[in-house]
Parts: C-alpha cells; structure tokens; sequence
C-alpha cells in the first residue's frame, strides 16, 4: 500500500499514515511518500510509539519514503529526535488541555495561527481524546464564531470532550454573545479541572 504524502503539512502525512496502517494485516506493509526529513522522523516515531519496525530512506531532491511494517518488533524503534509524551497518562488522573492564546508560541501571528489550527485538528485524531479543553485568555476567541477551529472543537465535544471557556476573558474581549462551542465557566472551575488532570498539555 501508498500513501501519497508529498506536500501535506504536519501533522496530515502522520493521520492519513495512522488511517491507512489501521486497515492493514499483519504481513502487509505500508509505504508513504513525503517531501522533507521533519515528516520522515515524524513517521518514524509514530511507528515506534506502536512497536512497528519502520525505515526511511532519501529518494531524490525532497523525496523520500517511509515503509511501514505492521509485523510488531521485539524492541520499540530508536529515533533521532527524542519522543515527547502527549495524550498518554503519566500519573493518575485525565488528560486536560489548556488554551491560552489562539496562536501556538511566539514569533509569526500567521504561523502561530495556523499552528494552533494544526494542533486542535491533530486533537481530533488521537486515540486518546482529552477529558476536557480550557481556554483563557486570547484562547477564549477559539470558541467563538470565526475561529479557525471551530469545526474540530465541535468535533470533539460531540465525542464527549468538555469545552470551557473563562467567562471573564469573554467579557474583556466583548465577544460573549459569540461563544460557539461549551460553556461558561470561572477560575474557581479553571482551578479544579487542572488540579483533577493527570496530565496537562499547554501547546
């Protein structure tokens, strides 16, 4: 099986990858296509994180291919960058995420846009989907009419993610009457629901 990757952004080449390795039988092997080194170890790790054996190689100027082989190895794969836990419990306790720009880092507003638009989308293809999302701050515009995200907070509040957005930063930024998404809530909440988690990521 091919898996056409080439020009997509991260995080597609790793979702349409994990899409296309669910449907596979053991003996099978999958081979992606992608146009940078990023996507290669990218693909790598995620390969790793499932105990497939995995190889990637350079093809040509900005081409190269991951092949995938469903067969689990003995040992987890190495890779070059070292993993980040993200979506799996390091103690006790749910996952919570915290959004508290509607941009991901400093720099670019434009790159920080479409960063936190990749990271909400990536949101929704996890195995493990957060008990709930909080935002504050500038992060309250998210779940509001316009936001870029809006869809994929939809998406994974039909899934049973419980979206709340600090009712105070909706009425320092006038747009209250917008909220699209959850519900209203305060600090004395905002407070409990991260003390609750198990594990809190802050992109």
């Amino acid at each position: 099986m091919i898996v056409d990757a080439r020009g997509l952004t991260c995080p597609l080449p790793v979702i349409q990858t994990k899409a296309a390795v669910e449907g596979l039988e053991k003996s099978e092997k999958i081979s992606v296509l992608v146009d940078n080194e990023t996507a290669v170890q990218n693909l790598l790790r995620f390969a790793a994180q499932r105990n497939f054996q995995a190889s990637g190689s350079k093809k040509g100027e900005k081409e190269f291919e991951v092949v995938i082989d469903a067969i689990v190895s003995d040992e987890p794969i190495e890779t070059k960058d070292e993993e980040i836990s993200c979506g799996t419990d390091l103690r006790d306790g749910k996952l919570v995420v915290v959004l508290s720009s509607d941009k991901m880092g400093t720099g670019d507003e434009t790159l920080g846009t479409n960063l936190m638009k990749a990271f909400v989308f990536a949101l929704t293809k996890q195995d493990k989907l957060p008990a709930n999302i909080v935002l504050y701050n500038s992060g309250a515009n998210l779940s509001c009419e316009g936001s870029p995200v809006l869809d994929d907070l939809k998406l994974l509040e039909s899934e049973g993610v419980e979206i709340v957005t600090c009712g105070t930063c909706l009425d320092f930024y006038g747009i209250k009457e917008k909220l699209a998404v959850g519900s209203v809530t305060n600090m004395y909440e905002i407070v409990r629901i991260q003390e609750e988690a198990g594990v809190i990521i802050r992109p």
